[in-house]
């Protein structure tokens, strides 16, 4: 039965959505009017790709925490469903906070979210109780199950805070259901705690998973942990972090941590741990195991810091990035976007062996729904320039750039120059390594995003760039001498 405030949700998103289609980017995942962040459900049924994430269409805020739902058949073209789920019970009237999805052995499609509510103390503080909810539908249709909650705050091991409980990641195995959840422990950091089940109404405590101790942030949110290539991953979104050289900066922050599961101790063995993206906008992705084997990922292009730039008179904010295929590479998570995507490019512009030095544009390289890469290597086996430049969405004043130096390996992406309104951080660098002297740079974008891929994905990063869209020219800048190979496609998803 459909309340009436999810009723409510669907009916304003069908009446107003018309008006902000024509804003939305072609083929990344966003609301069809208002908010959205985490990706929430990210799993297979019934042989199509379904997507949820955290939704207030009534607002380009975040409000009341709802469920938008899309689906795929190839993580590309996107059709959007009804609202599956809004905050309409008395467990879960402050929000419907990220979970998983799974398809259950009898073909129904299970749902697990934390559900929150908020209380007022005597001396008026609000506390947030988050428990563990589920609700289970056809695809379309989803009914809370009439005994929720069904993991509580009694439910937590000694230590555990029922005020930060939440982002239940669920899967099958062996014939029993399995969450990881995010939990504040005693020692006010994170830890990832493992519960499973029978019958997905009734959950028992494991164990942790792994925990913070206050070395890579506090409170660890929307974990996910999965096989990947022979080791166990963990991969989860800290608040509060501390910058780490590079590697990690400080704030909302993301980390995967590589290992080996002890199954006898139910612990997770670190053998390394690392950023997942080193954009400034990204968080909480969570992964699916596509119908082929593949390990794919997506992730909110956004950041808690950074939601409050935008277009004046937008009436959507956030956005999930190009989903991405994951493997680990010398002991490192790499991911690339999915091959899929190739079956949507078009126009292809190619050149080989062009030298830069000082500023160059060239013919038919330009555009905002783009897939690049670019190949840079010295031009001068004598002297090592001192940098390499990559400027995209360009206009007389505006432009983003991808900026290299050979002599420290760091890779600056910096969007100061692209109109954003207002004066948050714009700037992010990272390590990246060169082979035989040769750095490969794939750029996707898409109306007002950018994601960038080094060495086929040994590193990624992620922005939101707001420059209007008639801003769309490129060009190659060397202080010394490069020469570039440069492939260049327009994507055309209609």
């Amino acid at each position: 039965m459909t309340s009436k405030k999810l009723q409510r949700a669907r009916d304003f998103e069908r009446k107003y959505s018309p008006y902000v289609a024509a804003e939305l980017p072609r083929f990344h995942v966003t609301g069809a009017i208002g908010w959205i962040n985490d990706p929430n459900g990210f799993a297979p049924y019934k042989g199509e790709y379904h997507l949820f994430f955290q939704y207030h269409p009534y607002d380009i805020k975040w409000g009341p925490m709802h469920w938008g739902h899309v689906k795929s058949k190839d993580f590309i073209r996107w059709e959007r469903l009804p609202i599956a789920i809004a905050p309409d019970t008395e467990y879960d009237k402050d929000g419907c906070f990220s979970g998983g999805a799974v398809e259950m052995p009898d073909g129904r499609h299970l749902l697990m979210y934390t559900g929150v509510r908020n209380q007022r103390l005597k001396n008026g503080k609000i506390e947030s109780y988050q428990t563990q909810c589920i609700a289970i539908g056809d695809g379309i249709n989803y009914e809370k199950y009439e005994g929720n909650p069904v993991i509580r705050a009694e439910d937590l091991p000694e230590g555990g805070d029922v005020h930060d409980f939440r982002d239940p990641k669920v899967w099958i195995e062996d014939g029993k259901y399995h969450a990881v959840i995010g939990n504040r422990t005693d020692d006010t950091s994170g830890s990832i705690l493992l519960y499973e089940s029978d019958d997905a109404v009734n959950w028992r405590y494991v164990s942790k998973v792994a925990s913070c101790h206050n070395r890579y942030g506090k409170m660890w949110e929307c974990p996910d942990f999965f096989p990947l290539d022979g080791k166990d991953i963990l991969i989860t979104s800290p608040q509060e972090m501390n910058a780490i050289g590079l590697e990690f900066h400080p704030g909302n922050a993301n980390i995967c941590i590589i290992g080996s599961f002890d199954r006898e101790t139910n612990h997770l063995i670190r053998e390394n741990t690392q950023a997942i993206d080193y954009g400034l906008d990204f968080y909480a992705p969570q992964t699916l195991e596509a119908a082929d084997g593949r390990r794919i990922m997506i992730g909110w292009m956004q950041n808690w810091e950074t939601v409050g730039s935008h277009l004046p008179n937008q009436q959507f904010i956030g956005q999930m990035t190009i989903p991405r295929e994951l493997s680990i590479r010398d002991g490192r998570l790499c991911q690339v976007p999915v091959r899929e995507l190739e079956k949507y490019r078009a126009s292809k512009t190619s050149y080989k062996n062009v030298m830069i030095t000082g500023e160059t544009s060239l013919q038919g390289i330009n555009g905002r729904f783009i897939d690049m890469t670019v190949t840079v290597r010295p031009g001068n086996e004598s002297s090592m320039y001192k940098w390499f430049k990559i400027n995209v969405a360009r206009d007389g004043e505006r432009y983003t750039s991808i900026r290299f130096k050979p002599e420290t390996n760091i890779l600056r992406v910096d969007r100061t120059q692209s109109g954003l309104p207002c004066d948050i951080v714009n700037m992010r660098d990272f390590l990246v390594a060169t082979k035989n002297k040769e750095l490969k740079i794939r750029l996707i974008m898409d109306r007002y995003s950018l994601e960038v891929f080094v060495n086929d994905g040994e590193q990624a990063a992620s922005f939101v760039i707001y420059t209007p869209l008639e801003a769309k020219a490129i060009s190659f800048v060397a202080d010394g001498t490069v020469l570039v190979d440069i492939e260049k496609y327009d994507l055309e998803v209609k």
